[in-house]
């Protein structure tokens, strides 16, 4: 039950971001929501099995930086969901470039945060 409220979530927090960054847009057949659901299923996964090795690999770099390298880390998560969603099941999200990716993953971070505290309530 978790992992779903958790995809519903993620999906809310996407399609927040999607609306308010300028690159990026929904991709694919059919309605926007699909995209939405498509790119928060694979950010799930991506999160709890890549993004963990990521983060170990990129622990110096992290250190230095004082967690701010964190935030790339976020940004290809959600690049890498993008491009699995599009490229397994062809819908997802398309993302311009990497500061769209940069400010989207920052959103869905804040996004994420408050509705999961307000669902936590």
């Amino acid at each position: 039950m978790r992992f779903l409220l958790n995809w519903l979530l993620t999906s809310i927090a996407i399609a927040i971001a999607t609306f308010i960054v300028p690159g990026i847009a929904p991709f694919g057949p059919g309605e926007a929501w699909v995209s939405f659901m498509f790119v928060g299923l694979f950010l799930g996964f991506v999160n709890s099995l890549v993004k963990p090795i990521i983060t170990a690999i990129s622990l110096p770099v992290t250190i230095i930086t004082l967690g701010i390298f964190q935030l790339v880390i976020n940004s290809f998560m959600l690049e890498l969901a993008s491009w699995l969603s599009i490229n397994i099941l062809g819908a997802g999200i398309s993302i311009a470039s990497f500061g769209s990716a940069f400010i989207g993953a920052i959103i869905v971070s804040i996004m994420y945060a408050i509705l999961n505290g307000v669902v936590e309530e």
